[in-house]
């Protein structure tokens, strides 16, 4: 019985090896490699990382599998830097409705089809800003992914994110109604330290927090935290190697988070010159979420290229261009849930449609993105050593932003998980 145990401990370890030691060259029409496009380049796959990438100048070995993807752009697995995979589009149930409503088990399934759907579009990893009311279950749903339970991409959590007491929703405006909310609330400095370190513990890879929300009077957007109670979030996530980030879209509030000390911007409507100015000084960066405004506008009622456009997106069109003038770093984020899930590459499309250059769009979703979050030295770019997360798209995204959506091929982790040619 022990020489039985003895071989099979052998087998499964020369099969580890064997997957480890694996090779798979890729032969796409061109590479972009997070930062540049190259013709005549191939990438060379080692188990999880990439093991080389350029020009076909080195010997293979016998044993090496060969993929040829002909007329594909080959490029880094795409980041989608703002997702909430716990929310589904708000035009099939309300946010309130999806909070108070769906159960815990429900929300989880949804997240699970969420993920699958994100990393079949291309998407490798989400940073994962809030389960909005699903407690800690993000944690969950990252290990699931990362024991291989389910397929999904990599998880950049938040976990409950922090709002200010009275701030946040479900509000039914019903005094003697005590509702879960879609966020932690605390009051003060000391329950802000309390929430963080609560959040750090669960598993939070980042700390988020609401800057502004529509609190103020007649339900108007109004700043939530002062400077002192978001430098108390920051001093201690950055203590811990994690950063801080704020949804804010008032100018206030923007104003408070940048001193507060957080790395990125998100949404950020009302920005201004001046505000501009302070995050390029202090290098925080915007992800702008320009999809959210388009689809929330659009199940209102805006008949999208029939009807004039809505004040919104005016200002959010202004808002861009002068970040984009500013020098600002731009993140690609859509807010994604709010839109379905999977085609997260609408923002990709609005980000051109805004002003900025393809190229520099595919930048934003792959090594600025990854470089943001503190994450590029393991993903975001096509180099020796980083995970071989790595998509192929047809055609040529750098010319017509569109063709991001026709996805034939996805590896993360070295493993293929979608492929439209033979392998």
């Amino acid at each position: 019985m022990k020489a039985v145990f003895s071989m099979m401990l052998l087998c499964l370890g020369l099969s580890a090896f064997a997957q480890q030691d694996s090779l798979i060259l890729l032969k796409p029409a061109q590479v972009f490699d997070g930062e540049n496009l190259h013709s005549n380049w191939v990438v060379l796959v080692k188990g999880q990382q990439i093991e080389a990438v350029g020009a076909m100048t080195f010997k293979l070995p016998a044993h090496t599998k060969i993929i040829e993807l002909p007329g594909t752009t080959l490029m880094p697995g795409l980041i989608e830097g703002h997702s909430h995979l716990f929310l589904h589009p708000y035009n099939e149930v309300s946010w309130n409705e999806q909070v108070l409503k769906e159960s815990r088990a429900e929300r989880t399934a949804r997240a699970v089809k969420h993920a699958e759907a994100t990393l079949m579009a291309g998407f490798t990893t989400v940073r994962d800003l809030g389960t909005e009311g699903a407690g800690f279950d993000d944690a969950g749903l990252k290990q699931a992914i990362e024991k291989g339970v389910i397929s999904g991409p990599r998880m950049i959590i938040a976990t409950k994110a922090i709002v200010a007491k009275g701030s946040y929703g479900p509000n039914y405006k019903n005094a003697d109604l005590e509702l879960p909310q879609g966020a932690a609330e605390v009051a003060g400095t000391a329950e802000m330290a309390k929430e963080v370190y609560l959040q750090i513990s669960k598993g939070a890879d980042l700390i988020k927090l609401y800057a502004d929300y529509r609190w103020g009077l007649d339900g108007k957007p109004a700043p939530t935290f002062s400077i002192e109670e978001i430098a108390t979030a920051s001093a201690i996530a950055k203590s811990s190697g994690r950063p801080t980030v704020a949804h804010a879209s008032t100018k206030e509030g923007m104003r408070r988070a940048i001193l507060g000390g957080v790395s990125t911007i998100e949404h950020g409507d009302n920005g201004d010159e001046e505000i501009f100015k302070l995050m390029k000084e202090k290098g925080v960066a915007l992800c702008p979420t320009l999809a959210t405004s388009d689809a929330t506008l659009q199940y209102d009622g805006w008949k999208k290229g029939i009807d004039p456009e809505p004040e919104r997106i005016k200002n959010k069109k202004k808002s861009f261009e002068l970040a984009l003038r500013n020098g600002v770093t731009i993140l690609m984020g859509g807010d994604v849930g709010v839109f379905a899930h999977g085609t997260n590459a609408r923002e990709m499309e609005l980000m051109v449609a805004y002003g900025m250059k393809p190229i520099d769009v595919l930048r934003s979703a792959t090594s600025v993105n990854a470089k943001a979050f503190g994450y590029d030295e393991k993903i975001g770019s096509l180099r020796k050593g980083l995970m071989a997360d790595i998509i192929a798209v047809q055609g040529d995204p750098s010319i017509d932003i569109k063709k991001i959506k026709e996805v034939v091929f996805v590896m993360k982790d070295g493993k293929i998980y979608r492929s439209a040619f033979n392998q």
